[in-house]
């Protein structure tokens, strides 16, 4: 066999490797980024599994603040309905407002912020909240990464062959992004 044609064969090889490398390397970052939604959607449920007791033992004392609590539960309804990670990330940031709501509403029951098991529960959520905030952080990197490798060249070609798509950040909403405000 002539020079040129070992020649094409290797360019042909090469082609070939780096096609399943970059293709490899797109489905690992993908994945990467599916297993840090998957991390922030543990802290989310921990969260969830919290709120119904923190509602039950703030009740006890806040018979009047009904309209606080029934936002807080219907936030927490409105994530577990939501289907999308978008839908999940716009509902976290509704849920994310109403407990700070709650919270703030704590501040006039100085019995409420003695009792021992929502205090307990408090400290609970605050922890699972610095939990989520580390998971958000860490999920926003790896999309960056993932986005990153679908939107330069060359790998782009191979994303677009073989249908990967950029992935939505985890961003704070509107809401979120506001100061909360209690009336009494």
């Amino acid at each position: 066999m002539p020079v040129w044609g070992w020649i094409i064969i290797g360019v042909v090889g090469f082609i070939i490797l780096w096609v399943v490398g970059a293709y490899n390397g797109l489905v690992r970052l993908r994945n990467r980024v599916r297993d840090q939604w998957a991390q922030i959607d543990v802290q989310l449920k921990r969260r969830f599994d919290l709120i119904p007791n923190l509602v039950e033992t703030v009740k006890g004392y806040t018979k009047h603040e009904s309209e606080t609590l029934e936002n807080v539960v219907k936030a927490r309804n409105t994530y577990l309905s939501a289907t999308t990670p978008e839908g999940q990330m716009e509902a976290n940031g509704e849920l994310t407002q109403a407990i700070s709501k709650l919270f703030a509403l704590t501040e006039s029951y100085p019995d409420l912020k003695a009792n021992s098991n929502f205090m307990q529960m408090q400290a609970d959520l605050k922890e699972t909240e610095e939990k989520i905030a580390y998971a958000r952080q860490f999920y926003n990197d790896t999309v960056l990464q993932y986005n990153n490798k679908v939107e330069v060249v060359p790998t782009n070609i191979i994303a677009g062959l073989f249908g990967f798509k950029k992935e939505a950040f985890f961003q704070a909403t509107e809401a979120e992004r506001q100061n909360v405000e209690v009336k009494f």
